[in-house]
């Protein structure tokens, strides 16, 4: 039922909802003013004692994030009502809020609460105790519509609705304008979605869902139910979401503060490994094969190519002698710190210590060892030890190396690719300049590379572990002195009594005030408490394994199409993919209602996934556009692009989906035409009209799409067709079709533009 088609009574709900609605946010103003004061007290103090400073910037950071978290729920702060058959009545909206002065009553229910899921579960079917389910529509702080549901069957108005939840409210959400940014679905949740957010926090959790069906969307809405329903325990270890590509990250930035979640890890795939962002482009082909699982022995090779042997005897010359290291000694040390099964970098004080010590035995024998004992002999293997010849030899034999000096080495040397990956014949993609920067795929080796080298920071451990000892002393000479004095009273508490050496050297210990996700982001060996994949089977098996090792609990939730695969080390089979993890303890949930794709483009769509030979029915549209798509067949193609774009005045926003091989030459004339048209690797999706490769466009959607030479997509990859399905599913209105080659035979029924 929609007032807003009857004027009497809609006056009167308007100004009722107006008024509990600007109650709520009177709330919220003094919410945000109380904490306002308490930062503002926060940074007015002043202290020399590094502990308080400590503990001020850490209430400053906390006072920070509330007031972030305040005005992130500003719009639409209220969207929803329950009337129950008992005749009380619940809010729903973006948080909890409540009366502090009349007992904690609840004023408004956080939408993730237990208590609010009727207003997404409830039907006339199964009401669940509901009379009545209202959608309020705001405009900042302004109501300016509500929709009612009346799902009690034996109440006064008969209105039967079994179908789509909201339905007025969900339909004027698909039907508006996109802005080129992702905004939330929390008013609109329905009954399929619902269970998938609010599934338990433990196992792997698989969606599928087919273009349009809110995979996203239920993805963020997840990560943001488990930190309310779950915060003690994912709060400690984070939240990370990852993404397709870091355009796709901005696309979806805004969604979780708007839900009330601040605290979320957001990487690519390229940023897994700590410090390297994989931005460069590289072949399809060249990532294929750095995605193959057969990478961890070849990086496996590679590692035990750097600890060599010599061909011809090393001579050192130590103090105008001469030391010499042959084949046979450098091989039996390299056997001993193998045989440790210690990563390279923790096996190499072992491999020295080996050297050290034969080259000591030389120089006892030179010296006379009959006439030395063990402390003399000691004393030679650390004077060794030190000698600039002899850490040269070791570190030409067995290299200290960090993950990042490994592979642009590997990658630089055609003898090391040769024996990294002698059954490839392609491996010369692999080359790489090495002033040149990181790729996503590299992320991943960079991070198999990590495991395999390890750390050997013996030295920083021990020097951590003196200044512990020194500042500990210290502080037992502090307390010695205080115990000494002669008039103290002894029935008199003193330091002595209350704290020991150990508190009293850690009480200017350095507390780590950061976030979970802040100290994430820069910790390799970081394992989160939940883990989320979007486009999930965009991941190569090297990338599988980077994010299985930062979820060794294996709490997860991994959304995706194997009919939208585009990337050639990704998958076509979710038991394929996780088989080596979990073997079949995985659960595989389905959204089966495509909530953006109008009718009209995806039954043109569905004749693609057809020819797919996937076992996946095609998700069912919720609407029709009334728009069919469309073609426009031209010779020179990257005019009449542009002539369309730039006569295109339909409002919203307009995509130009290209081919990788075409996209520079499309881009130049549609700026030509359109100079603030959004173009590149990482183009302003704010701007009407912006130029993406398909495979740039995964993950977003668009009013309007205009898809160039579909021909030419099908044929420039082995999974072609996958990235034509991909390109017509990102319209939410109309999709039309340039090209100067033959149509695909599944484009055959586009009708031409007149």
């Amino acid at each position: 039922m929609n007032y807003m088609s009857d004027g009497g009574r809609l006056s009167t709900e308007l100004d009722a909802e107006q008024e509990y609605v600007s109650l709520l946010y009177a709330h919220l103003d003094e919410l945000r003013a109380d904490t306002d004061l308490r930062l503002a007290k926060t940074l007015r103090e002043t202290s020399s004692n590094p502990q308080a400073m400590t503990q001020r910037d850490a209430a400053t950071a906390h006072y920070g994030e509330q007031l972030a978290h305040y005005s992130a729920v500003e719009n639409g702060l209220c969207f929803g009502r329950l009337d129950f058959s008992d005749d009380t009545r619940s809010y729903i909206g973006r948080i909890g809020l409540f009366d502090e002065e009349n007992d904690y009553e609840p004023l408004l229910l956080d939408w993730r609460a237990p208590a609010a899921r009727p207003f997404y579960l409830a039907t006339a079917a199964s009401p669940d105790g509901v009379r009545r389910r209202r959608h309020i529509r705001t405009s900042r702080r302004k109501v300016t519509a509500v929709d009612d549901e009346v799902l009690d069957l034996d109440a006064g108005e008969q209105h039967v609705h079994e179908g789509l939840a909201g339905e007025a409210a969900l339909l004027s959400a698909l039907t508006a304008n996109r802005t080129g940014r992702m905004s939330d679905i929390v008013e609109t949740i329905q009954a399929e979605q619902d269970e998938i957010i609010r599934s338990g926090l433990n196992g792997v959790l698989v969606v599928q869902g087919g273009p349009g069906t809110g995979k996203t969307a239920v993805a963020l809405h997840r990560a943001a139910y488990l930190l309310y329903t779950y915060r003690e325990q994912l709060s400690r270890r984070g939240v990370l979401i990852v993404g397709p590509n870091s355009t796709f990250l901005r696309y979806i930035g805004q969604v979780l503060p708007s839900l009330g979640e601040t605290g979320v890890l957001l990487q690519t795939v390229g940023e897994l490994y700590p410090g390297v962002v994989g931005t460069r482009h590289e072949p399809a082909a060249a990532a294929e094969i750095k995605g193959r699982i057969t990478m961890v022995d070849a990086l496996r090779r590679a590692v035990r190519d750097r600890q060599e042997l010599p061909d011809e005897p090393v001579v050192l010359v130590v103090e105008r002698e001469e030391l010499v290291l042959d084949r046979e000694t450098v091989a039996a040390a390299r056997t001993r710190a193998r045989r440790t099964r210690r990563p390279h970098n923790e096996a190499r004080p072992v491999f020295a210590e080996a050297i050290v010590a034969a080259l000591a035995r030389q120089e006892a024998d030179r010296l006379g060892a009959e006439f030395l004992d063990e402390a003399d002999l000691a004393d030679i293997r650390r004077e060794l030890a030190e000698e600039d010849a002899v850490q040269d030899a070791i570190n030409q034999l067995w290299p200290l190396l960090s993950p990042q000096r490994f592979l642009t080495d590997l990658y630089a040397d055609d003898t090391r690719l040769a024996t990294a990956f002698p059954d490839i014949a392609d491996r010369d993609l692999l080359r790489r300049d090495p002033d040149a920067g990181w790729t996503a795929a590299d992320a991943a080796l960079l991070d198999e590379a990590a495991e395999l080298l390890g750390v050997d920071d013996r030295a920083e451990r021990a020097a951590a572990e003196r200044r512990r000892r020194e500042e500990q002393d210290y502080a037992q000479g502090v307390l010695d002195i205080l115990q000494m004095e002669d008039d103290a009273d002894p029935d008199i508490l003193t330091a002595y009594d209350l704290i020991d050496a150990g508190r009293l050297a850690a009480r200017h210990d350095d507390e780590d005030y950061r976030t979970a996700a802040e100290r994430a982001a820069a910790d390799r060996a970081w394992t989160f408490g939940h883990v989320i994949v979007d486009e999930a089977q965009e991941l190569s098996p090297m990338a599988w394994r980077v994010l299985m090792r930062r979820c060794p609990s294996r709490s997860m939730t991994l959304v995706g199409d194997v009919a939208q695969t585009g990337d050639l080390a990704g998958t076509d089979s979710w038991s394929a993919a996780l088989a080596p993890y979990v073997e079949d303890r995985w659960r595989l949930t389905e959204l089966t209602v495509n909530y953006r794709t109008p009718a009209e483009i995806m039954a043109v769509a569905a004749e693609v996934l057809a020819g797919l030979h996937v076992d996946i029915d095609p998700p069912r549209s919720v609407r029709e556009s009334g728009t069919a798509p469309w073609r426009h067949q031209a010779d020179a193609l990257p005019a009449a692009v542009a002539d369309l774009v730039a006569g295109h005045t339909e409002p919203g926003t307009l995509a130009v989906l290209v081919p990788e091989s075409l996209s520079a030459d499309i881009a130049a004339a549609v700026v030509a035409r359109v100079p603030d048209a959004g173009v590149g690797d990482q183009p302003d999706l704010e701007n009407k009209v912006v130029v993406l490769t398909v495979r740039q466009s995964k993950g977003l959607e668009f009013d309007s799409v205009v898809l160039v030479e579909p021909g030419v997509v099908v044929s420039e990859s082995p999974r072609g067709a996958n990235d034509l399905y991909v390109a017509l599913t990102r319209a939410t209105k109309q999709v039309g079709v340039v090209h100067r080659e033959p149509l695909p035979a599944a484009l055959a029924g586009i009708t031409a533009r007149r």
